[in-house]
């Protein structure tokens, strides 16, 4: 059988990714996200750095550097030098490092016009870093920057600068789309002239997302012969990003012949990783690592699947650790609700299309509450928060008190906070232990009115949270005039969810 082509991945998440406005990354934190991508995620490579940046990015690369010998990954670690004779070597070195990308000029007006050097002088210095790279047995792969306007409009500057790489000892030559601009048809074209022309020579592609249009350059570039592809998590970096790692990963896999080693199922968690560590929050709506992507609304979708799974395609949720989920809208149909005694589905859809127009889903979660809304039947509540009582001043700490009913038991408890609901969810904490329940980490907090609502408006208040690094992330909504009480019956709502958990388990 012919061999699966292999193409390399490498992430620039921490260099270019970190690029992205108001990011930067503590070395402690470089380290945490370059230890995932390499021990977990397995991209091939990383370029972590750039020499001479700041004082946080020597030390970022001396730590990472020597984790990365220690275990054995010493030339996937990259690090982007300049064309400056002896001195970007040299900060490598004693850095720690064993591979420098070099960052060349790819294109002839910007030899010309930004370094104001002629081709000739510019390919003679890339020569003496490089031979001086290898004589300190530095891995050295060399960048075109500039390189899709460069093959464009001076395609003889092109030539002229790769044959001059020909000899040096140069691994990998990155060709990058640095302004974005490239279509797939342009990508195809351009990278099969440096493939054809250069058959020997493994060929990198750099992709920039302006247009949106990253995956598909990318998938254009390795169709036509591009050995690898360059990525960041959650498309970090400037202007629009780079090629999203996730995104492209799967689109490689389920839709060209080729393979990567990357594991997919690691792909949530590098995101989550990213995005806490960034504080750039991922779309909802985000191929594969968006909190909807596996979220159905739609009820002729719900029936289709559960008939035969006929809206489902290869991007299963099990492949990236997740599950299939169904959420009920505007659109939902009676396939939704087949729970439902057939005389009670029409209530219920019709008061979940109100909500819909109001722009508000009803999650599965959500469902049981609403029917009894609706049909003023009393739904099953486990735990109930019977009263809580939360105090702020201006000279103490913030400071609450709750009481928990529970299997006709009921708990209470006080305590302080840094804030009005901090200091009801650690009495909470406190009141729910002797029932034996353990609160989940509390992962994100949205509280939304009505646009032109008054203060007395109503408040929603949607709580994301998670019981387990590995488990997914849930949410709770709760509705009320007061910001805290509606957080409160949110809060219940979790409250219940975990107890009817626990116990279906029993």
């Amino acid at each position: 059988m012919p061999r699966t082509p292999l193409l390399q991945v490498m992430d620039t998440t921490l260099r270019d990714g970190e690029q992205t406005p108001n990011v930067a990354y503590a070395p402690s934190e470089k380290l945490q996200i370059a230890r995932l991508l390499l021990d977990e995620v397995r991209v091939d490579r990383l370029e972590i750095a750039q020499v001479f940046v700041s004082e946080g990015e020597a030390e970022a690369v001396r730590r990472i550097s020597a984790w990365a010998r220690r275990a054995g990954h010493g030339e996937r670690i990259e690090i982007l030098g300049l064309v400056d004779g002896k001195r970007s070597v040299d900060w490598i070195c004693e850095h720690g490092g064993g591979a420098m990308n070099l960052l060349s000029k790819g294109s002839r007006k910007h030899c010309e016009l930004q370094l104001r050097k002629t081709p000739e002088t510019h390919f003679k210095e890339i020569a003496e870093t490089i031979r001086y790279a290898r004589r300190r047995k530095l891995v050295v792969n060399v960048y075109l920057e500039d390189w899709s306007q460069g093959v464009r409009d001076s395609f003889d500057y092109v030539f002229g600068h790769v044959e001059n790489l020909a000899g040096l000892g140069v691994r990998r030559v990155y060709i990058p789309d640095t302004l974005g601009t490239l279509t797939p048809d342009d990508t195809a074209r351009y990278v099969e002239l440096m493939t054809r022309t250069w058959p020997e020579v493994h060929f990198e592609f750099h992709a920039h997302g302006d247009y949106g249009l990253a995956t598909s350059n990318c998938l254009a570039a390795v169709r036509a012969g591009a050995r690898g592809v360059h990525t960041s998590v959650n498309g970090m970096g400037e202007r629009a990003g780079n090629t999203r790692l996730a995104e492209i990963v799967a689109a490689l896999h389920d839709l060209t012949p080729f393979r990567t080693g990357v594991d997919e199922s690691r792909l949530i968690a590098i995101s989550e990783l990213v995005a806490r560590l960034s504080g750039k929050t991922v779309a909802d709506n985000a191929p594969i690592v968006g909190r909807d992507v596996f979220t159905q609304t739609a009820g002729i979708h719900a029936d289709g699947d559960a008939k035969a799974d006929l809206y489902a395609n290869r991007l299963v949720p099990s492949r990236f650790g997740r599950r299939r989920r169904y959420a009920l809208g505007k659109m939902a149909g009676k396939a939704s609700l087949e729970q439902l005694p057939a005389e009670k589905r029409d209530l219920v859809l019709r008061r979940i299309v109100e909500l819909g127009d109001k722009k508000h889903s009803v999650t599965a979660e959500d469902l049981p509450l609403l029917i009894a809304d609706v049909l003023k039947t009393p739904v099953e509540q486990l735990v109930r928060i019977e009263r809580y009582e939360t105090r702020s001043t201006s000279d103490g700490l913030p400071s609450a008190s709750v009481s928990v009913r529970f299997h006709g038991k009921t708990q209470s408890a006080s305590a302080n906070g840094d804030g009005g609901y901090d200091a009801f969810m650690k009495a909470l904490a406190k009141a729910t232990r002797g029932f034996g329940l353990k609160l989940p980490d509390l992962v994100d907090f949205k509280v939304r009115i009505p646009p032109g609502g008054k203060t007395g408006a109503l408040v929603e208040t949607l709580i994301t949270w998670q019981t387990s690094a590995r488990a997914q992330p849930f949410s709770t909504l709760g509705v009320d005039s007061d910001q805290i009480a509606a957080a409160v019956v949110a809060t219940e709502k979790m409250l219940n969810l975990l107890a009817a958990r626990r116990a279906a388990r029993l």
